[in-house]
């Protein structure tokens, strides 16, 4: 049967909404505008960590890694008990949307910060981002009630695209608003930089709306009270912790996505304050080049998608990490603001489709009625990428003092992440779950 290539029920068309939704987080927040103004709100002899003699000296990037790792630690510890909550009854939507709406709040509270406030935008960025990573556990796990294995792979694709569609629109009027604040009746830039935050929170609220009231989800289970869920899910992540074993492939294919995945999330949300600090590119030129990425990724994540469909996942995806490879090799060697638009090129095109198929190749290997559970746990290894990723980066360049030095580090995670992608048998996968169905 071909597969579809767009979505063809108001239920899909929920759930590609969601992702122009949260994505302007994604790309105002996490990726582009954030990092650059907490580099301004940090002093620029850095800040002082730790206690007495274990107390060092740490720089806006390293700090920026810093509080980026302790908000996906703190999603890494709760996602597979949600998870396992959902799939026991409660659901996925409304976990979803408390963790929206929370992120949404946290992220339109930004605002309050200015000058020097830079704990405080460590603490409000932390619940933005657990609100962000946190429902996309359970985003991600109604994607198995949607969508034929044949399908998969390209909604999965078309989600992504619709996600670089929303944040890139937004981050064209965030970028428009900080460039010329006049001519949207603010008086600075410092403070359109603040109320782009704020158009951050409404976006994603009111774009969330039609996966609340569009979207389906399978639900084969009733409800139980609130100890009795918690204490199912606990004994649920402990089975599923077992029965990983029995999954082989999915297995494999989770800590090949732990590694290669380290990579891709710390190039994401390092990138504007590594280009801000180390290259000493202008606002315009990050920004302008983030922007750009929004553009290109929408058709990429597309034409990833299909490819994926048409050679399959696992090939293309190798494809991919051998491109991240160069790519970040390349970036050691960067040295103008030319060759950080040329790249951020070259990224455009291989990011969202990068993410696409490892979401759309995991979720082929998943058992449907447990979805989210297992979705918890491919959460909790984006989420350890997350934790120590950044983490990486950030010990590096305070030990070396050299942020080039920690940026080539990422080589041995895409490498590591490719070798250990090339053992899943995808086919005995999809047959395991299939003869489980």
């Amino acid at each position: 049967m071909a597969a579809n290539r767009w979505p063809t029920s108001k239920d899909q068309w929920g759930w590609v909404l969601y992702d122009t939704a949260n994505s302007a987080f994604a790309t105002t927040v996490l990726a582009a505008v954030l990092p650059i103004y907490y580099a301004s709100l940090v002093p620029e002899t850095g800040v002082s960590l730790g206690f007495g003699a274990w107390s060092w000296q740490t720089s806006a990037e390293s700090l920026w890694g810093y509080t980026v790792a302790m908000s996906a630690a703190m999603v890494a510890v709760v996602a597979p008990v949600l998870g396992a909550m959902s799939d026991g009854g409660w659901g996925k939507k409304p976990f979803l949307a408390l963790f929206c709406y929370l992120g949404c709040l946290a992220t339109a509270g930004l605002v309050l910060v200015s000058t020097g406030d830079y704990w405080l935008a460590s603490g409000l960025f932390i619940v933005g981002n657990v609100g962000f990573s946190g429902g996309n556990v359970f985003y991600n796990g109604i994607l198995r009630d949607l969508a034929s294995d044949d399908e998969i792979d390209s909604l999965s694709g078309v989600g992504f695209a619709a996600g670089y569609v929303g944040g890139g629109l937004l981050l064209a009027v965030n970028l428009a608003m900080i460039q010329k604040p006049q001519l949207f009746g603010l008086s600075s830039t410092e403070w359109a930089t603040r109320v782009s935050f704020v158009t951050v929170g409404v976006w994603w609220a009111l774009w969330a709306l039609p996966i609340f009231r569009w979207t389906s989800e399978r639900t084969t289970v009733a409800a139980v009270s609130v100890g009795e869920a918690i204490g199912r899910a606990v004994r649920q992540v402990v089975r599923t912790l077992r029965e990983l074993r029995n999954y082989r492939d999915l297995f494999v294919m989770l800590i090949a996505f732990l590694l290669y995945n380290d990579g891709i999330q710390t190039v994401i949300v390092m990138a504007s304050i590594y280009g801000k600090q180390a290259l000493s590119l202008s606002t315009g030129d990050l920004i302008g080049t983030l922007m750009m990425i929004q553009v290109i990724g929408a058709p990429g994540a597309v034409l990833c998608g299909r490819a994926a469909a048409r050679w399959g996942a696992k090939p293309t995806l190798l494809v991919t990490l051998t491109l991240w490879l160069g790519a970040v090799i390349y970036a050691y060697t960067m040295t103008t603001a030319a060759q950080f638009w040329g790249l951020g090129a070259v990224i455009a095109l291989i990011l969202g489709g990068s993410q696409a198929i490892s979401r759309s190749l995991f979720a082929s290997m998943v058992p449907k009625d447990r979805s989210a559970e297992f979705f918890g746990f491919f959460s909790v290894s984006g989420k350890l990428s997350s934790i120590f990723g950044p983490l990486l980066f950030a010990l590096i360049a305070d030990l070396t003092g050299n942020t080039r030095s920690a940026l080539l580090s990422l080589t041995v995670l895409f490498l590591a992440g490719g070798l250990v992608l090339t053992r899943v048998n995808v086919a005995r996968g999809r047959r395991l779950v299939a003869a489980g169905d």
